[in-house]
């Protein structure tokens, strides 16, 4: 990309800002999950399911959001329960619930199919990671209008600038995260998979390795055009789910990842992709969008 697009007219989705109840864990306080609701401005479906590689019946549903919080939790030193019953306090940064902890074994529980795991960040908070080229934070910039749970103005605002946020930051990000994810696939050391059942059937973490190409895919088309496209488009939507599903073997995954990781270096090394994001312009949506906020409450 030699420059950063104009930003588009994104579409409103007024739907519900609903949240499950609070819970006994650091950021899940019912006044942390009120401050969420309450101020949020994008929430989406950010899992499998909107990237097309999802299995059926294997999958919890994963969502992301982005709220404003009161003027006292950004310019005073307001705290909120570290979760439901506790007394000790923390600063708010997100709401975070999975609804499988409401079953025994609480907070141990490995999400599955039917269970919800939601993040809402604190609009400053999903900023900061977004500019440092956050993969999974990125991804709420490009979820189809059919996959959003809830946009307004400023999401809307936010959505339509997403180029802004694609730079060399976000290039090391995806190689990252990628290194990570294969080394987790094939269970080097100092790594581990909590899906031991995988490497027992197929060899390797089915995935983790489904993962590591996905963001060699996505990090590739987001540094050449500013986009990310969602569902993945074929055929490399395909191919992941054989990898998801271990049909392809484990040498022939490894190549394709590392493949996937010199494509990602190479673009790192271009000069068509940024070495920064547009901060300014961040900044600002930051300050206009706060303003508005308080001034509508």
């Amino acid at each position: 990309m030699t420059a950063r697009p104009a930003a588009s007219p994104v579409p409103l989705v007024l739907g519900s800002r609903a949240l499950p109840a609070g819970f006994a864990h650091p950021h899940a306080s019912e006044q942390a999950r009120r401050i969420a609701e309450q101020g949020t401005i994008l929430r989406a479906q950010v899992g499998s399911g909107v990237h097309g590689t999802s299995i059926a019946g294997q999958d919890d549903r994963d969502e992301m959001g982005i709220c404003l919080e009161p003027p006292e939790y950004v310019t005073g030193v307001a705290r909120v329960p570290a979760g439901v019953g506790a007394e000790a306090t923390v600063e708010f940064e997100q709401y975070q619930r999975h609804t499988v902890w409401d079953s025994p074994g609480g907070l141990a529980n490995r999400s599955g199919a039917g269970d919800l795991d939601v993040v809402v960040y604190s609009a400053r908070t999903w900023a900061r990671l977004a500019l440092a080229g956050n993969p999974t934070v990125l991804l709420l910039l490009f979820v189809p209008d059919a996959d959003v749970v809830h946009r307004d103005e400023a999401g809307a605002e936010l959505v339509g600038n997403a180029s802004r946020f694609v730079s060399r930051l976000a290039a090391d990000r995806f190689i990252g995260y990628l290194s990570a994810q294969r080394d987790a696939m094939t269970g080097r050391s100092g790594a581990h998979t909590n899906r031991p059942e995988l490497v027992a059937e197929h060899g390797y973490d089915t995935k983790f390795a489904m993962h590591a190409l996905r963001l060699g895919v996505q990090g590739t088309e987001l540094l050449s055009t500013g986009r990310i496209t969602l569902p993945v488009p074929e055929p490399d939507r395909t191919y992941l789910r054989s990898i998801r599903r271990g049909e392809v073997p484990l040498a022939e995954v490894v190549t394709a990842i590392d493949d996937a990781e010199q494509r990602l270096i190479r673009l790192r090394e271009s000069p068509a992709v940024p070495a920064e994001p547009d901060r300014g312009w961040v900044d600002a949506w930051l300050h206009r969008s706060y303003l508005a906020f308080w001034e509508s409450r």
